[in-house]
């Protein structure tokens, strides 16, 4: 996954949005990537704090990885985007 984060100066907390391009399937496959995706950013989303926009582009292998797998790597994204001064 490639994660996109920006500080905003001011507002209501935390943005997330999703990505997934054509070249990753068919909609049946996109879709099932952003519910994948929607599901570990919201066990994850309290790990965000303040005013930030987030962006995440998945690659292919989000549909064969394990929900876990996704999980941490969510996780590791959004700690990256805390770190962003």
């Amino acid at each position: 996954m490639t994660l996109f984060a920006l500080r905003r100066e001011s507002g209501p907390g935390p943005r997330v949005g999703l990505t997934v391009p054509r070249a990753l399937g068919g909609a049946v496959d996109r879709n099932r990537i952003k519910r994948r995706m929607r599901a570990a950013v919201a066990a994850n989303r309290a790990a965000l704090e303040g005013p930030i926009d987030v962006v995440i582009n998945p690659k292919k292998s989000v549909l064969t990885a394990g929900y876990q797998d996704i999980l941490r790597e969510v996780e590791r994204l959004f700690a990256a985007a805390r770190r962003q001064k």
